[in-house]
């Protein structure tokens, strides 16, 4: 396996379950994120990605939003020197003009001083949404095709790909979703195209390593065809 997509739902659910606020559900969230990023160096995967904030939460209330943003910056500012240690990478994904401005210097920041490593490559999916990336890649083919760079002949599966946000990441072998829901949510439409899925109906805090590692050694276990 080469990439492990995780679409981490129900940390607000776990909270309410809990007779808590939501914000704790988000904070409690953060120590499955650790627990994945542990069995991704044991299991020698080099791609670990996270749907972290999609475009349609922007439709949260607006202490919600702060809450999250600032539990985002404190976080990997705190974790960035054992991330380095540990050979990690991250890259934020998304459509960056939507980037809050109170994290734009600590995403620049820690993207700068782990863009050499390469144990592991965690990409969060932040300010994503797969339809927008989609719609600008497209946007960016057809002004190529307008600068007369291509000719609409030209155009092939691998100038989408190259134009996507996630261009140069492997499409995820893996994509595991939790909160007891079976969909994609707008999260990789184009790159799951050949993806397994595993389901699970837990919420993201309840997430262990060993839940982690079941999923993927039933993944191994899998034979794919890829429509042979």
């Amino acid at each position: 396996m080469q990439h492990l997509a995780i679409i981490p739902d129900g940390n607000r659910r776990w909270a309410a379950q809990h007779k808590l606020e939501s914000f704790f559900g988000h904070k409690k969230g953060l120590e499955p994120v650790q627990s994945a990023i542990k069995v991704c160096i044991e299991k020698s995967i080099r791609h670990l990605s996270f749907y972290t904030f999609s475009l349609e939460n922007f439709k949260r209330s607006d202490h919600e939003k702060s809450y999250l943003f600032n539990l985002l910056a404190d976080n990997f500012l705190s974790k960035l020197p054992d991330l380095i240690k540990n050979g990690v990478r991250i890259r934020f994904i998304g459509d960056r003009s939507r980037f809050p401005e109170k994290i734009r210097a600590i995403v620049n920041q820690t993207e700068q001083q782990t863009e050499h490593l390469s144990t592991l490559n965690v990409n969060l999916l932040f300010c994503y949404g797969a339809t927008a990336e989609l719609t600008q890649a497209v946007r960016a083919i057809a002004q190529q095709v307008k600068d007369g760079v291509i000719t609409p002949e030209q155009i092939t599966e691998e100038t989408l790909r190259s134009s996507l946000w996630t261009a140069g990441i492997p499409d995820p072998d893996l994509i595991i979703r939790t909160g007891g829901l079976a969909r994609l949510s707008n999260f990789l439409l184009f790159q799951s195209a050949y993806s397994e899925f595993s389901f699970l109906d837990c919420y993201w805090p309840e997430v262990t390593e060993e839940k982690l590692k079941n999923c993927i050694d039933h993944f191994t276990q899998t034979k794919r065809n890829f429509g042979q």
